[in-house]
């Protein structure tokens, strides 16, 4: 066992923000109410969306293009602004961009950083769809300013989580159930790749096959309304191109199938580097706690400032370089070297905190990857082939479908991006074998890997994950009794008799952790107690080297750290090398925080369900002495913000659901948020050990 830090599993980073809806309905709202289990209604719905969306990704893209007028200057392409720039121009504004960046995140929404679809994910599958407002609003502004100032990273990550966020925030304000929200959130992030791609076939598959893990009839059949509608409004604004002009390209032999596999193959471990050095990139900023979390996107944007005075390429979303590419305007050169920059360039800005997606990026590495190939099979093989820029063409879905395992979402986009269908089969072919290879090496994809490294898991299940999202800090004891390794066995047995704890810990004489002696060590020595107790000490019969866990230690590790031995109890030491114990851990605490939090996360899930259905119930068991009871609001508590009211703190109690009467007479669950604002006649659903509630029903009388 090392002294150092977590040994079993990464810390846990829980996604900050509310899980819930709340608020006061208006009445014009409550009129226009709608029955969402008819389907013309759950149309009608799926197409204000795509309409919102649609707006969305517009004022997004005009974002983009007028921080970019501010940052360098207007007049001509991206590329071409930072090209003419001066070199310490290129320094400057990816750092400022990225101080701002980190400031948005830190002030408005933490949800902001990063790539966003993974937050998404999260929030469809285990937070019930919810996704705060203000997402949207922080990630428009975040993404717009860290792409127009330079980051490596590309506008459809943040489209896909600003267009779910207007879903989530329509179905939170309609007070939809559970199942609703989450298809809202689907629409949102399909109207949002439709309108930014032009793509609306491949945004349905895309909400479907990533966002919403399922084709069902009617959420699928929404998802396509509001891609229809997002892209009706794009091609208003923005005009009804595809988003790569490329030459007319066409399998000349069949032999070239051969190539298109071998793209496939080097596609799916291009994507699986790209993967894992994102990953370390994230982790070994996450693990700079000496530097403020929105000062590290600084870092990023210097890091890019470097990379761009060789390749300035590399900043930005890289339409201009993909274009080249797939224009043959690249040789094998610099091909290889963008290739390579911009893995890293996007790393380094994802990783120091910079918000933007990783579709673009894939979009490059691909188009790179597949001209770089082209070019050497044109020098390797004897048969006729397609010029080098129809591999690019594959080898951008190849890659994207490799980093993110879903293929269906590549084959679409690529088809509808170029409006090209006589380079498909090739298509097929690589995105097919790049994401084989990609899952074989890889199980995670660039969206759940992230989730991971949280001790997020979509595919095990939320039971798996509960102890993975708790620390060891938030359950520890204080009162930790230690003894001195020097202590004999008179003073050993007092604390056997005297202290509730099942095992001592022995420290030396600077109060670092040695060793355990446990009440069963005590015992055994009991039969030769005359002989030992004028010679044994703690030292001599305690267990070394002493199984312990750290304060920052998720409640997963401990229980792996349990199981090594019979202990109930184990020592806790603070985050960092430091051996001296700040507490004690028991198993009877990890066991019960898990009941407690899969409760919790089953009730976020379908608990208004259950209640609805069963309204008559007023307290309902739970386990470790926990109850839900169900009341109106207590007068004394109405008309105030749930963050003024301090019921966690003062009263021990949560509220898990407010439930609010319509006008027409129906009852409808809504989750509460810290500005939520209980009304007279409000029913509140409450979450606490049963004296807690007890209390708390009891002042009410």
């Amino acid at each position: 066992m090392s002294g150092g830090g977590s040994r079993c599993s990464p810390p846990t980073d829980l996604p900050a923000g509310e899980t819930s809806s709340a608020g006061r309905t208006p009445a014009s709202l409550r009129r226009m109410r709608l029955n969402l289990g008819d389907r013309t209604t759950l149309i009608l719905l799926a197409l204000v969306i795509g309409i919102a969306g649609g707006f969305g990704a517009v004022f997004f893209r005009w974002l983009i293009g007028a921080v970019q007028d501010l940052a360098w200057g207007p007049g001509g392409t991206p590329l071409e602004k930072i090209v003419r720039s001066p070199w310490y121009w290129r320094m400057l504004v990816p750092a400022a961009g990225g101080l701002l960046v980190g400031l948005i995140v830190k002030f408005l929404a933490p949800e902001a950083k990063g790539h966003g679809v993974p937050e998404v994910m999260n929030a469809v599958a285990r937070m019930g769809g919810v996704i705060r407002p203000i997402v949207a609003v922080a990630k428009s502004f975040a993404s717009a300013i860290c792409i127009a100032t330079g980051g490596s990273v590309g506008r459809e990550g943040p489209i896909v989580q600003i267009g779910s966020a207007i879903g989530s925030s329509i179905g939170q304000l309609l007070h939809l159930s559970t199942r609703r929200i989450r298809t809202c959130v689907g629409c949102g992030a399909a109207a949002g790749i439709a309108a930014t791609f032009n793509a609306p076939i491949a945004a349905a598959f895309f909400a479907a096959e990533v966002i919403i893990g399922e084709f069902g009839p009617r959420a699928f059949g929404a998802v396509v309304i509001s891609s229809v509608a997002a892209t009706v409004i794009a091609r208003t604004f923005l005009g009804d191109i595809p988003a790569f002009e490329i030459p007319e390209y066409a399998l000349v032999n069949p032999a070239e199938m051969i190539t298109y596999a071998i793209l496939g193959l080097t596609a799916g471990v291009v994507a699986v580097g790209f993967v894992q050095t994102l990953d370390w990139f994230e982790e070994t900023f996450d693990r700079m706690k000496r530097i403020p979390a929105f000062l590290q996107p600084v870092i990023g944007g210097i890091g890019i400032g470097g990379l761009a005075l060789i390749l300035p390429e590399v900043m930005g979303v890289g339409y201009d370089t993909i274009s080249a590419a797939l224009n043959v305007r690249l040789g094998l050169g610099i091909l290889a070297a963008v290739l390579i920059a911009k893995l890293v360039a996007t790393s380094f800005t994802l990783g120091s905190g910079g918000s933007g997606g990783i579709f673009a990026p894939s979009l490059f590495m691909g188009a790179a990857l597949g001209g770089l190939i082209g070019h050497l099979a044109q020098h390797v093989f004897p048969f006729a082939m397609a010029s080098p820029g129809a591999y690019a063409v594959v080898g951008m879905g190849a890659v994207v479908a490799a980093a993110t395992h879903a293929p269906i979402t590549a084959i679409l986009i690529i088809f509808e991006m170029t409006g090209d269908y006589r380079v498909i089969l090739g298509v097929m072919v690589s995105c097919i074998l790049s994401t084989l290879v990609a899952q074989r090496l890889r199980r995670e994809s660039i969206y759940t890997i992230k989730l991971m490294r949280r001790g997020i898991d979509l595919q095990a299940g939320q039971e798996i994950n509960v102890l993975r999202q708790l620390k060891v800090g938030d359950i520890l004891r204080r009162d930790v009794e230690t003894v001195p390794r020097s202590a004999g066995l008179d003073e050993l047995y007092r604390h056997m008799v005297e202290s509730p704890h099942y095992e001592f810990f022995t420290v030396d004489d600077s109060g670092g952790l040695v060793g355990v002696v446990s009440v069963d060590d005590l015992r055994r020595t009991l039969p030769h107690l005359e002989e030992l107790r004028r010679v044994a000490i703690a030292e001599d019969i305690q267990a070394s080297p002493v199984i312990h866990v750290r304060e920052d230690d998720t409640l997963d590790c401990a229980m792996q750290q349990f199981g090594k031995g019979s202990f109930e109890e184990l020592p806790v030491l603070p985050a960092g090398d430091s051996m001296v114990p700040i507490g004690t851990i028991r198993r009877a605490d990890v066991i019960r925080a898990y009941n407690k939090e899969i409760l919790k996360v089953d009730l976020v899930g379908s608990l208004s369900t259950r209640l609805s259905s069963a309204a008559k119930l007023r307290t309902w068991e739970t386990v470790g002495g926990y109850v839900l009871a169900q009341m109106e609001a207590p007068p004394h508590l109405c008309n105030r913000k749930l963050a003024e009211l301090r019921l966690r703190q003062d009263h021990g109690v949560q509220i898990i659901l407010i439930e609010r009467a319509t006008e027409t007479g129906d009852h409808r669950f809504a989750f509460p948020t810290h500005a939520s604002v209980l009304h007279p006649g409000d029913g509140v659903i409450l979450f606490g050990r049963r004296e807690h509630v007890d209390r708390l029903v009891r002042e009410t009388r």
